[in-house]
């Protein structure tokens, strides 16, 4: 390569590699947004069911996109109050399957492993970015027979403003939790604690549960149905859609109700 070459070759990659670079970081970069356009994104979606966002989804042409796998499907449902239903926005975690185990130990010892397990390895930093109308998202898929959630740390996350679970891992103490009445949809049960079983991976990046990506900022529709997850982008023009279903619906149930006699449910008063 003559001198002349090499010199042009260099201007080249002076121009390119930054903007590489700053592509890159566009990419990594995280969105957060503030409670006021949460709010905003998620007024259009009260008391929409999952097959009307579905099909909001369809008109959207986004067919099939964010519907989780079945098997991630609610603990429990009140068809009274629909009170395991919700709508609300993704905060997102990961946990892994750890490679480290415990070794045999007496009880006071392994109460302090724990808690260091808890407080080290396998702790909730999620927790911090929890507020008004937030669901927890899990991606525990490989985390095998671990409870990552209790009856206890799904009251806190409540507390702190979710208004909703969604894991693709286990949960146990599942008796209390149907009493406690907090809404949550998980693939299955998992007995056993986090020590020894799991590790946090990442917080509010995304990840996939049931099959589908899940952003931070995304929305998250659930009922009996199930739950789809909505791209933040496409929240909009899907709750319109999703509403003009809805409202069709609810009238032509209405009329078949009084034909049929039968007194009005909630949902079409």
């Amino acid at each position: 390569m003559t001198f002349m070459a090499v010199q042009i070759l260099c201007v080249i990659l002076a121009m390119v590699l930054p903007a590489a670079a700053g592509a890159q970081s566009d990419f990594i970069r995280l969105k957060t947004y503030t409670p006021e356009e949460d709010a905003r994104i998620l007024k259009p979606f009260e008391g929409l069911r999952v097959a009307d966002v579905s099909d909001g989804m369809d008109m959207a042409g986004l067919q099939d996109v964010g519907l989780m796998d079945p098997s991630v499907h609610a603990l429990w449902r009140d068809t009274n109050d629909s009170s395991h239903r919700f709508v609300g926005i993704a905060v997102t975690v990961r946990y892994l399957p750890t490679n480290r185990r415990a070794s045999k130990m007496g009880a006071e010892e392994f109460r302090k492993w724990e808690g260091a397990w808890y407080k080290e390895i396998s702790p909730e930093p999620f927790v911090e970015f929890l507020r008004k109308g937030s669901v927890v998202v899990i991606d525990g898929t490989d985390e095998g027979d671990t409870g990552t959630i209790g009856s206890n740390n799904i009251l806190g996350w409540k507390l702190r403003g979710a208004v909703g679970v969604v894991t693709s891992g286990g949960v146990r103490d599942t008796d209390e939790i149907i009493k406690q009445k907090v809404p949550l949809y998980a693939r299955r049960l998992g007995r056993g604690i986090r020590p020894g079983r799991n590790e946090v991976e990442s917080v509010n990046r995304p990840i996939t549960c049931g099959g589908v990506m899940v952003r931070p900022g995304d929305v998250v529709v659930a009922d009996g149905d199930g739950v789809i997850v909505v791209p933040r982008e496409h929240a909009e023009e899907v709750a319109r859609h999703a509403r003009t279903i809805l409202e069709s619906d609810k009238a032509g149930r209405r009329r078949l109700y009084e034909k049929l006699g039968m007194p009005l449910d909630e949902t079409v008063k």
